[in-house]
């Protein structure tokens, strides 16, 4: 495998990991979905704390303490950069939303048409870019992320919400 361009940019994420004790246990397949978001995130990002001077990468702790979102930033050597805690207020109605509709979408892969699937699917992918923009602007002034690197941050967002 070759090291690309972004696994040598000091503006990324190196590793991410959810809080235990704020996801709890799982059934396997949502362990597997939690892992895989994370493994898409640290494989491909753009993240940059607001005020460091770019001596990343960095190491990124998501948990949730009273109804907040903690987004905890260090480097990779364990340096405190940042901690960012964010009201979950804003995301609670697209979080919803976002969990119906992945309901229908997998309740619909088993009987419903092609063309309903779609349907379906495309929701699910407006809602999941509605959250997307929405951290995006929660972080302003805060992290600098593009748009891919906060469509894989809100999935794991929705990650510490999803039950067994």
């Amino acid at each position: 495998m070759t090291e690309t361009a972004n696994a040598r940019s000091p503006t990324r994420l190196s590793a991410v990991t959810l809080d235990e004790g704020s996801i709890g246990h799982a059934s396997p397949d949502i362990e597997h979905e939690r892992a895989t978001a994370i493994w898409d995130l640290v494989a491909d990002n753009s993240f940059q704390p607001v005020g460091d001077p770019g001596t990343g990468p960095y190491a990124l702790h998501i948990s949730l303490m009273e109804s907040r979102l903690v987004l905890d930033i260090k480097r990779e050597s364990g340096d405190q950069v940042v901690q960012h805690h964010l009201s979950l207020t804003p995301f609670r109605k697209v979080v919803k939303d976002y969990f119906l509709v992945c309901e229908s979408y997998y309740n619909a892969i088993r009987s419903a048409s092609p063309s309903q699937i779609e349907a379906i699917d495309m929701g699910r992918r407006g809602l999941h870019n509605e959250g997307s923009t929405l951290l995006q602007e929660r972080l302003e002034g805060k992290v600098e992320l593009d748009f891919d690197t906060a469509r894989r941050l809100f999935t794991l967002i929705c990650a510490l919400h999803w039950k067994g």
